[in-house]
């Protein structure tokens, strides 16, 4: 890989032009540099996926299968290169690097596996004696190309989920990948480029956030998709209403400890997953667990557990194979955590372990005893803090999950499958997992929230069909 990383125009390399150098979070070294689009080039790129929208939507499944196929092989090829990349510019421990390069392969797998299967239905018309002799085919098409907008935490695989079920159902994608992040992306489209999709059908833009409005802006992107802040993420959607804006938006998500998980090995479990996945990506994933909810009977047991197991998470630099808790994307995001808890410690909360900043790196903080309105209990704090709040029984535990702007994931540690059911029906949330942490994630299943996490869906069929809409065929005369 050379030290400057071309753009991507509609599928071709640019690399003369204004460069700019990505240095890692923990230590300042510079990781590599990438050549930024001009404005004229981003206008080609765009005009490329256009005209190329009709081909690309009539290539075959196998065509468009066998390209996705090709890209998780080479992901498969490339993982130890891609993961460094990975923690080089985002500062990820390689464990989580490693994980997160695994989902990338399977997330393309599952696109290629899709796009063989996404073939429609047929529905009789008959049911009605004035439709006697007609049948409908169902059959999904694509709105148009796709603006796929993506953040900083997972610069690859979420990356996957914006460029892999585009290319499955045959719409073309211009991709902005984050500025902080870009260089994994544009490593992706070396691998695109091995492909054989027409030309125009993806184009990668390390471009800076104020040219995304031009981009949000343009008609010939009739599909957003945007991974990212609340507040970006919702002045998309109310600047183009016209479009077709997907929005996957965060949260701050809970993990409940209810009555009935209470012998040792249950409460040493829930403590392990609750601490590892509070503090994975340094707290920087959509579902990481932000509020603890642990039922009164088993607070006093639970609570030293939790945190002695967050006390023992190996933190340091992330090149360190053993290391579980890295640095933040960048030492203003560790400034914002570092003041949000001492707003939290200052209004009567409890510190009761961490909460040290070194440049990037943020020591895992549990706090207790927060003031409902304090930012790190109804806000995302996207970072490595965890709050324990006391609730009594069930109904006040699903009451407080409920009682947030946002709706993402919800872990419910429970036996009991009455328990279990009622938090998949009452939970105002996208996603409900039994015996474990929110942060679970399938990359094949739908993903997404309510309320302030957003709009529409990830997880390859569910993006598949938000990229697309519904055209029938009506056939008369024919022998049913």
């Amino acid at each position: 890989m050379s030290d400057v990383l071309p753009a991507w125009i509609a599928g071709r390399p640019v690399s003369s032009g204004e460069t700019v150098e990505v240095t890692n979070p923990y230590d300042g070294s510079v990781v590599g540099a990438y050549v930024v689009p001009t404005v004229e080039q981003v206008h080609e790129a765009v005009a490329a996926a256009w005209a190329v929208r009709h081909e690309l939507a009539s290539t075959s499944a196998a065509r468009r299968a066998e390209a996705l196929m090709h890209v998780s092989r080479r992901i498969a090829e490339r993982s130890d290169e891609i993961a460094r990349l990975i923690t080089g510019e985002n500062g990820k421990p390689l464990l989580w690097a490693r994980a997160e390069v695994g989902r990338a392969v399977s997330t393309f797998r599952w696109a290629a596996e899709e796009a063989r299967r996404f073939g429609g239905e047929l529905q009789r018309l008959d049911t009605d004696a004035a439709s006697e002799g007609r049948a409908a085919i169902v059959r999904r098409f694509p709105h148009g190309p796709v603006l796929g907008i993506a953040p900083f935490n997972f610069p690859l695989n979420l990356v996957a989920h914006k460029v892999a079920p585009a290319i499955a159902v045959g719409a073309p994608i211009v991709l902005k990948p984050a500025p902080a992040t870009p260089l994994t992306a544009l490593l992706l489209g070396e691998i695109l480029a091995e492909t054989d999709l027409p030309e125009g059908s993806w184009s990668v833009l390390p471009v800076g956030n104020d040219v995304a409005p031009l981009l949000t802006a343009d008609d010939r992107l009739p599909v957003v998709s945007f991974t990212g802040s609340e507040t970006v993420g919702f002045a998309i959607q109310k600047a183009v209403p016209h479009k077709h804006v997907t929005l996957e938006l965060g949260g701050n998500a809970a993990a409940v400890v209810c009555p009935d998980w209470s012998s040792d090995a249950d409460l040493d479990f829930a403590a392990s997953r609750i601490a590892t996945f509070a503090n994975y990506q340094a707290g920087q994933a959509c579902v990481s667990v932000q509020r603890v909810l642990v039922d009164s009977s088993v607070w006093d047991a639970f609570v030293p557990r939790v945190v002695a197991a967050v006390e023992a998470l190996p933190t340091g630099s992330p090149w360190d194979e053993a290391t579980v808790v890295g640095p933040l994307v960048s030492e203003a995001a560790a400034v914002r955590v570092e003041a949000w808890v001492d707003e939290a410690v200052a209004a009567g909360a409890t510190l009761l372990t961490g909460g040290v900043r070194d440049g990037a790196s943020y020591t895992p903080a549990v706090l207790a005893d927060v003031p409902a309105d304090q930012k790190v209990v109804c806000e995302e704090v996207f970072g490595p803090v965890l709050v324990l709040q006391r609730v009594d029984g069930v109904d006040d535990a699903f009451a407080t999950v409920n009682d947030s702007r946002f709706g993402l994931q919800t872990g419910v540690f429970t036996h009991d499958i009455q328990v279990a059911f009622r938090a998949h029906r009452d939970l105002e949330v996208g996603g409900v997992v039994v015996g474990d942490v929110p942060s679970f994630r399938a990359d094949q299943m739908p993903y997404g929230g309510v309320k302030a996490s957003g709009v529409g869906r990830e997880g390859l069929r569910a993006a598949m069909e938000d990229y697309t809409y519904e055209r029938v065929l009506v056939l008369s005369g024919i022998a049913l």
